[in-house]
């Protein structure tokens, strides 16, 4: 099984996102139930390394904060966009969970994400250079601020690569006091 650890968001806030859809030649849109933001991608799993991921995750001690969405942006590899984005404003917070949340992985064995932890909510997937329909969608909402989220829990998912767009299922929740 194919996991990984995020803040779901409330509908309200995945509607809205959804409201930014427009039809951007070569973006394959989130579908709005997917909407999530990630904070370490574990990947392929047993069951017992399922649960060892459980019971790290259980351990995790924060307190719930509040956090804010604001921002377009894309992600780029070798040259093409593969990622179009929503961003999230600096949160000390955040940086803290996410922190608490890749040690408590780190302890069952997984190794460290090599990549820089960058906050964001992926809006659609692409495979193209950067176009000026591109650039100007972004720029057009660039002031996208989200209301305040309350972040008061953890979610472990899974993930199952469907043919047109992954599954994703909640499989445990953690509370943030």
């Amino acid at each position: 099984m194919r996991l990984f650890v995020a803040l779901d968001l409330p509908w309200e806030t995945k509607e809205e996102l959804s409201d930014l859809s427009f039809p951007l030649p070569g973006a394959r849109w989130v579908p709005t139930d997917n909407f999530h933001l990630t904070l370490r991608f574990i990947g392929e799993a047993n069951r017992l390394q399922a649960e060892e991921i459980d019971h790290a995750l259980a351990s995790l001690r924060g307190r719930s904060f509040s956090f804010t969405l604001g921002g377009l942006g894309w992600f780029e590899k070798y040259g093409r966009v593969n990622t179009l984005y929503v961003g999230v404003e600096r949160n000390a917070d955040l940086a803290r969970l996410q922190s608490k949340v890749g040690n408590a992985l780190m302890r069952v064995g997984l190794p460290p994400d090599k990549r820089k932890f960058t906050p964001h909510v992926t809006l659609a997937r692409m495979e193209q250079p950067v176009t000026p329909a591109l650039t100007s969608f972004v720029q057009a909402h660039n002031l996208y601020r989200s209301a305040p989220i309350l972040a008061g829990n953890v979610t472990l998912f899974s993930s199952f690569l469907g043919k047109d767009q992954p599954t994703y299922t909640p499989e445990a929740e953690y509370t943030l006091a």
